[in-house]
């Protein structure tokens, strides 16, 4: 396997997944204001390559940078850390029953 701690990794959540092997996630960070020294929450949306499309929407994921996929696909899945909520519900009534 390679070296993995010198590419960046980021953690956030899948926003949109319709396009073919191809999701967006939203990664949040909080910034401190140079000047009024408020604490902001910002937003960036990043396009994520996933091979075997298991993402679902509002899934938690870890990217990591890669070479260029496209035009803007510049980052691919490194796993699924959370499940949305709706996702996780089922298998905890499925190992249930």
């Amino acid at each position: 396997m390679q070296n993995l701690s010198k590419k960046n990794t980021k953690v956030g959540v899948v926003v949109n997944n319709k396009a073919r092997k191809t999701v967006t996630v939203s990664v949040e960070r909080t910034v401190r204001h140079p000047l009024y020294k408020k604490v902001i929450k910002k937003k960036k949306k990043f396009l994520a390559h996933d091979e075997y499309e298991k993402c679902k929407l509002g899934d938690v994921v870890k990217i990591i940078e890669t070479r260029p996929l496209s035009k803007r696909k510049r980052w691919r899945v490194l796993e699924i850390v959370g499940l949305a909520k709706s996702e996780a519900e089922k298998e905890i009534e499925g190992r249930k029953e």
